[in-house]
């Protein structure tokens, strides 16, 4: 039974792995994992692991491990196909049967794998042979152990391919084949083919079982890149395959923490000082297929990159790949090394807790994002603020993940609350040019109401929102997390959300429109009572909308002032019943907050 390796991945993805092994032994979850008593050996401690983020089952005790069709296998005493079925059956899929194209194409690629294998044994030789002495002369003083170039299969490859046509062509290959491999390139203007890589310091490429589809190569001297890959082949996609994936995903299954580091020498520095998860990309940029095979390593990888200008150029454009894939617990962070320093520097001058600690400081995801686009910018400027604000409302709109996506908004827009526009406890008092208002500082963060507002104090928002449709990405997080008095409302206010996440640009006019169609029309005509306008003119459709926003904010301060004033009431009515040390100091702090003296209840 041949099944199309893209089917396998599907029903991984599909089936849960804690769903098929709970049906047959009693899982306790433990935050991300569950745990049991193992199936497969007699304890009474439970020492078998299930984690649904790495799609594995591992058992500390037997050392048992496998994904969900080997736990079927295992358990149920079924043959590989016949897992397959059984669990495509769980996940209500139909196992595809395999095109003859397809057959074919799987063919070829098993005869000509075997021919990669062959190279890389022949090119590990070469290493320790005469002629790859100075090869092993530079691995060794860039501190890779025997143990570490071993492992790893380094090899070389020098300047004369012969021997190397030779030692695959008595294994069946044609010069076609080799070609095909990456392993000789053909000149256009005719002349005979060579070798592609000569005098290089070789590093096999694994596909994600491990098995040699490409190389990649350091030039030891002589004119050419420093680095270069297998070219394209029917093996080997650069942009489909992270180094050392195969060893970083055994060590994940070991509880090893994912790391993508930017080269080779980087994986096997960090592999060497016991960072055993450690991936990288083959020279491109990360991409959404290499992103989506850390994410199977675990679910928030550290990116380690150099810390110069090139380094954060590479992190952002990382950051940037990795906004539109994020999903619930899955995101990546950063770690930037000391300029001029890369891992194999650092580790022999610090050691691997100068590298332990380097990677425990790593940034997230938002934070970063944030720094990048403030480093752009002069803060001091309201413009310039306003600019930083809509740059990360438009990141995180990037986010195809709605749930992420609004928590991204709502983190970014109260780190702008925050910074630029925090109470002083001012309220009511003149402003600049003598309008009445809060005045604003950089400190402590503006608090969305704790009590439910009035029904006209909703409509007033609503109103605003609806007669000045741009607004709602300034101000859509403080609206969706209002507690509403009034059941009609509340479903308008849903209603709003839902169109104006969907669509941008639209005008008032046809928001209005799409709203009154779902419904809700009398609502509607509530908010345009002459009631509300009287109460709030900035709502109306009559002020553009950088005045309608300064009134939204003022608005929005009296309003958090009414619920902090009846909070510190009602803490000094406690404190008249019954008082204590913390209760008087935390009324004493609500006061302070509220800038009022004593409230008696």
């Amino acid at each position: 039974m041949r099944v199309p390796p893209g089917f396998l991945d599907e029903l991984r993805a599909r089936l849960p792995v804690s769903e098929v092994v709970g049906r047959k032994v009693k899982l306790i979850r433990r935050g991300r994992e569950f745990v049991a008593c193992c199936p497969f050996h007699n304890e009474k401690t439970p020492s078998f692991t299930v984690n649904d983020d790495k799609a594995f089952f591992h058992c500390f005790g037997c050392g048992e491990h496998g994904d969900v069709i080997g736990f079927v296998m295992r358990h149920d005493g079924l043959s590989f196909p016949e897992a397959i079925e059984h669990c495509a059956s769980l996940a209500g899929l139909t196992v595809p049967q395999e095109a003859p194209a397809e057959r074919e194409k799987r063919e070829k690629r098993e005869s000509i794998s075997g021919l990669m294998e062959i190279a890389a044994a022949y090119f590990e030789g070469e290493l320790r042979s005469a002629r790859g002495a100075e090869a092993l002369d530079y691995a060794r003083r860039r501190g890779l152990s025997e143990e570490t170039i071993a492992r790893w299969r380094l090899g070389y490859a020098p300047g004369d391919g012969k021997p190397l046509v030779e030692r695959l062509t008595a294994a069946g290959a044609s010069e076609e084949d080799l070609v095909e491999l990456g392993l000789l390139r053909r000149p256009d203007d005719g002349r005979p083919a060579y070798p592609f890589f000569r005098n290089r310091l070789l590093f096999p490429v694994g596909d994600r079982r491990g098995r040699v589809v490409g190389f990649g190569g350091r030039l030891l001297s002589g004119d050419g890149p420093k680095y270069v890959n297998s070219p394209q082949t029917p093996l080997f996609d650069k942009g489909r395959l992270l180094f050392g994936y195969a060893e970083a995903r055994n060590a994940a299954a070991r509880g090893h923490s994912p790391i993508i580091a930017e080269g080779y020498m980087d994986v096997l520095a960090l592999w060497q000082a016991g960072f055993r998860a450690c991936v990288a990309p083959l020279g491109t940029a990360l991409t959404e297929d290499q992103l989506a095979l850390a994410w199977r390593l675990g679910p928030s990888p550290v990116l380690c990159f150099d810390g110069d200008e090139a380094g954060l150029r590479a992190a952002w454009r990382a950051a940037e790949r990795a906004l539109e894939r994020l999903k619930p617990d899955h995101t990546v962070r950063f770690a930037f090394l000391p300029e001029g320093e890369d891992p194999d520097s650092l580790l022999q001058r610090g050691g691997a807790e100068t590298v332990r600690d380097l990677l425990g400081r790593a940034e997230t995801l938002d934070a970063f994002v944030w720094r990048h686009e403030a480093a752009a910018r002069k803060l001091e400027d309201p413009a310039a603020r306003a600019g930083l604000e809509a740059a990360l409302d438009a990141h995180a709109r990037r986010i195809v993940d709605a749930s992420v996506s609004a928590h991204f908004r709502r983190q970014w827009r109260e780190a702008i609350q925050e910074r630029f526009f925090a109470r002083t406890g001012t309220a009511g008092r003149a402003g600049p040019a003598g309008r009445t208002g809060t005045t604003f500082r950089r400190g402590a963060p503006v608090r969305p109401p704790s009590a439910k507002p009035a029904a006209a104090t909703e409509r007033v928002l609503l109103a605003l929102i609806l007669n000045h449709p741009p607004l709602y990405d300034l101000f859509g997080e403080q609206l969706a997390e209002m507690d509403f008095a009034d059941a009609d409302d509340a479903k308008l206010r849903d209603c709003l959300i839902s169109h104006l996440d969907s669509h941008s640009g639209l005008d008032s006019e046809a928001l209005a429109s799409h709203v009154a169609q779902l419904g809700h029309g009398a609502a509607l005509a509530r908010l345009r009572a002459p009631k509300i306008m009287e109460m709030a003119p900035f709502a109306g459709p009559g002020l553009d909308d950088e005045e309608a926003a300064l009134g939204w904010r003022n608005y929005w301060a009296s309003v958090e002032r009414r619920s902090l004033k009846s909070e510190v009431r009602l803490g000094a009515r406690a404190l008249r019943d019954e008082s204590d040390e913390r209760a008087v100091s935390r009324h004493r702090a609500l006061q302070r907050a509220a800038g009022f003296d004593d409230v008696e209840p």
